[in-house]
């Protein structure tokens, strides 16, 4: 069963994601609250996913997150936002955010998005992720820098990384290239080292930004 926390200022985002979640068998809604509550109900609640409103009126979003990720075993957290080119987005992928969701998000979709963060995955939607970074023109140029050392990458690496950004765990990713968790866990751990990155989400984002995304994977070829 996930566990999940659902925090947000509006209740009726609050309720309607606990409706949603709780539909599904193998998950559950243990706790929401508004940001000042935040913290302390995900240490009463132990939760496995929080789902966390980047702006909210009584604390910021990124504080909360820092908190969150400060705690000896953090959750997994990702941001909720209206706005698909949120300023604050990339500062929460930093920070240590497993990725973004929408607000307006298919309500099918959410169960399974909570699902691949339980299990490791990132949530990362490519057409917002490509909005936010040609929206902030000033990024640009390290970007590219960054984007430039998917260059470094073996065959075999960017094949992973394009499974990592589509945000699968290192289990589906064997499972879709023939190769056992472990050698997945040292492909990915090769990746962030050569792009110089500490999480999937920063290699996801400058997988979207190479272009490696617009490619056709090597498994795919000749189909």
């Amino acid at each position: 069963m996930i566990r999940v926390v659902v925090v947000d200022d509006e209740a009726l985002v609050r309720s309607g994601f606990e409706l949603i979640l709780g539909a599904s068998e193998d998950m559950e809604v243990v706790a929401t609250a508004r940001g000042g509550d935040a913290v302390e109900t995900v240490r009463r609640e132990r939760p496995d996913v929080v789902l966390l409103d980047i702006r909210m009126p009584d604390v910021d979003g990124l504080t909360v997150l820092r908190e969150l990720r400060a705690m000896p075993c953090p959750p997994v957290v990702a941001m909720l936002t209206t706005f698909d080119a949120d300023e604050y987005i990339l500062t929460a992928l930093n920070g240590g955010a497993a990725g973004f969701l929408l607000k307006d998000t298919e309500p099918e979709q959410l169960p399974h998005l909570v699902r691949t963060l339980a299990a490791g995955g990132v949530v990362l939607s490519p057409k917002a992720s490509r909005t936010l970074l040609h929206s902030h023109p000033g990024l640009s140029g390290a970007v590219d820098e960054e984007a430039a050392r998917v260059r470094l990458l073996t065959a075999r690496e960017r094949d992973v990384l394009v499974l990592v950004a589509e945000g699968l765990s290192n289990a589906d990713i064997g499972a879709r290239v023939h190769l056992g968790a472990g050698t997945v866990k040292d492909h990915v751990s090769a990746i962030l080292a050569k792009l110089r990155v500490t999480s999937r989400v920063q290699a996801a984002l400058l997988a979207q930004r190479s272009g490696l995304l617009d490619e056709r994977p090597r498994w795919q070829a000749g189909r």
